[in-house]
């Protein structure tokens, strides 16, 4: 069995791990978990930067220096990770006769 790049994303005590298989969907993710929370004016309006347009490039820039991509935000007296990490996801082989 082969496999792809697939990212996990998370974000520390407010959700679970999740896997998806392209980018711009593992950070509609994010963005949708994170829009909701109480972040105040500055935290959100940075998120919203971040995962606003041009998200994908300016993730795989992370992606390709770092290995991963990783911040921070501060809610309820605590400080919160947000991560995404490229995984790989694997592909069933072809049946036979079709590959």
């Amino acid at each position: 069995m082969s496999s792809t790049r697939g990212f996990t994303v998370s974000i520390e005590d407010v959700t679970e791990p999740a896997t998806f298989s392209r980018l711009p969907d593992a950070l509609d993710a994010l963005w949708d978990s994170l829009r909701v929370l109480p972040l105040g004016w500055s935290q959100f309006e940075a998120y919203r930067y971040f995962f606003g347009p041009g998200a994908v490039e300016r993730v795989e820039a992370f992606l390709a220096r770092d290995g991963e991509f990783g911040l921070s935000f501060a809610m309820a007296g605590r400080t919160h990770a947000v991560r995404l990490v490229p995984v790989p996801v694997p592909v069933p082989p072809a049946p036979p006769g079709r590959g």
